[in-house]
């Protein structure tokens, strides 16, 4: 079993990632794509005239302020542009891909958070009409129905509070609970660039292979948008996953290249003591 996240960054090339997806899957590959979509979001509340708000926390990770017009725009951009994209995509190259938002068949539940706390005009404040959260729990039940019968599922926030209602969570979450969910053997999450960098303005400083307890040294190393796909990774190697990668996807075949070895590879143990391999 093998679960794709295919960022919502700007660069990643959803074209190559579908096109990736079809061949596997006509290979035999059992597969459920997540996706996010950032960028889109923000193209498209600009479009209606929704200036977009983002906040960033104590740690320095930068999350969009999601109030209720937020959540309609995420939506739309998320459920109504981005996955009917994909699935159309997917099925122009013979794949019976069935589209999904978190809300469908209450697939990913998730608890509203109740307030975040938030660096604004060089003060920590606390945030309470903010409408994102944490993924609790996934379907798995509904996934494993649509995999058995020969679906591939694409799925995208939001997630469902069922006392709150729809509510904004990170993506890359979503895809290391579907791939604990699913028990899947791998997790390939693709970003806008090759992988983990010891620094980021060099694409040759490149982690290739996290070791025994890495992970702690790989945190130091995260900066922005990373730290959330590093959590990501810790909770699916806790669940059980037997691997994650992340991988480059602005270039072609970006899933089956990450496979091959391209990006940063993250195996259980690099959750244990230790250092970078």
């Amino acid at each position: 079993m093998l679960v794709v996240k295919c960022g919502g960054a700007a660069g990643v090339d959803r074209e190559s990632v579908a096109t990736d997806v079809a061949a596997l899957v006509v290979d035999g590959q059992r597969l459920a794509l997540v996706h996010g979509g950032s960028d889109e979001a923000s193209r498209l509340g600009e479009r209606l005239g929704l200036a977009q708000r983002f906040l960033t926390s104590e740690g320095g990770v930068r999350s969009r302020y999601t109030d209720a017009e937020t959540i309609d725009v995420l939506t739309m951009a998320m459920a109504g542009h981005i996955n009917p994209g994909l699935v159309s995509r997917l099925q122009g190259l013979g794949v019976a891909a069935l589209g999904l938002s978190g809300l469908d068949g209450c697939l990913i539940r998730a608890r509203r958070k109740a307030a975040l706390r938030a660096v604004i005009d060089g003060r920590v404040r606390i945030v309470r009409d903010d409408r994102s959260g944490v993924v609790t729990d996934v379907n798995s039940e509904l996934l494993t129905l649509l995999l058995d019968a020969g679906y591939l599922p694409v799925i995208s926030g939001p997630a469902l509070d069922p006392t709150e209602g729809p509510v904004n969570v990170d993506a890359d979450g979503v895809a290391a609970l579907v791939a604990v969910s699913l028990r899947a053997e791998t997790l390939v999450i693709l970003t806008n660039t090759p992988g983990l960098l010891r620094d980021p303005a060099d694409p040759r400083s490149l982690v290739r292979e996290v070791g025994p307890g890495g992970m702690e040294e790989c945190k130091s190393l995260a900066q922005g948008r990373m730290k959330p796909k590093l959590a990501a990774a810790i909770k699916a190697l806790e669940g059980g996953v037997g691997r994650v990668i992340l991988g480059d996807g602005r270039q072609d075949s970006p899933i089956r290249r990450a496979l091959a070895g391209e990006g940063t590879l993250f195996l259980p143990a690099a959750i244990e003591k230790g250092g970078v391999a």
